[in-house]
């Protein structure tokens, strides 16, 4: 049985709105196929481990989201967990801290971690709040329409050469100039989809743990499958009603 560490990156700081699930989802479907799952949950009282194999980070408030940025800056734990083949996903105020800068409390850039090559800049009109919809990008295989649920005041530009992860085809996404979505940069995933975006999009979620472990089995479960089944067909055709 092959032996996986799945790693919730600062719940403490960025859980505001349950992304810590997404660790949760990443581990069920790996146990679910057979696999040994470590789940790490490296908080403020201990280190980000080393050695995982999925690293997970979710959104926050302000002065949180640059805690976490300044405790990421030191040692680059990220960095050199995806050098070495890991796999990573930041949703909103983790994939703006992830990028070359972002906006403190005060309202002024500060520098990010540099994995996405995109900046977040503060955006004067409304929130951006609600039901997102987005047409992954193709890489993405034959993964359908995503769903997940926005909230942020920053907007987030990608910098040349940088993938988005899809084409928001209702919502804001990103909200800079071009109708996208997070960000793709290697195994590293970007997305301002919470929900959590992985327990709405089981299809991603596979495609996550399919760039450390290789193809899989589809998961043997007709009751997991007609459930979500049933709840993606419901928000899909209440957001186009």
């Amino acid at each position: 049985m092959q032996m996986v560490k799945v790693v919730s990156v600062f719940p403490d700081l960025l859980g505001t709105y349950g992304d810590s699930g997404n660790a949760l989802v990443v581990s069920r479907r790996l146990a679910l196929r057979g696999f040994e799952v470590e789940l790490v949950i490296a908080n403020l009282k201990n280190s980000i481990p080393s050695d995982g194999d999925f690293y997970l980070i979710g959104g926050g408030e302000d002065g949180p989201q640059a805690k976490a940025a300044e405790l990421l800056a030191v040692d680059a734990p990220l960095e050199h967990a995806l050098d070495r083949g890991a796999a990573l996903l930041a949703v909103c105020a983790g994939f703006q801290i992830l990028g070359a800068s972002f906006l403190g409390p005060d309202s002024k850039p500060k520098d990010g971690i540099g994995i996405f090559g995109c900046r977040t800049h503060r955006f004067e009109g409304a929130r951006s709040v609600g039901e997102l919809i987005v047409d992954p990008e193709g890489k993405l295989g034959d993964t359908p329409l995503l769903t997940g649920y926005e909230n942020h005041q920053g907007i987030t530009e990608l910098l040349k050469g940088t993938q988005p992860l899809g084409i928001v085809l209702s919502g804001h996404g990103n909200n800079y100039g071009a109708n996208v979505d997070g960000a793709i940069q290697g195994r590293a995933i970007g997305t301002y989809m919470h929900g959590p975006v992985f327990a709405r999009n089981p299809k991603l979620c596979d495609y996550f743990i399919s760039l450390v472990v290789g193809s899989l089995e589809p998961i043997d479960s007709t009751e997991l499958e007609t459930s979500h089944r049933n709840l993606y067909s419901e928000r899909i055709s209440q957001r186009y009603k």
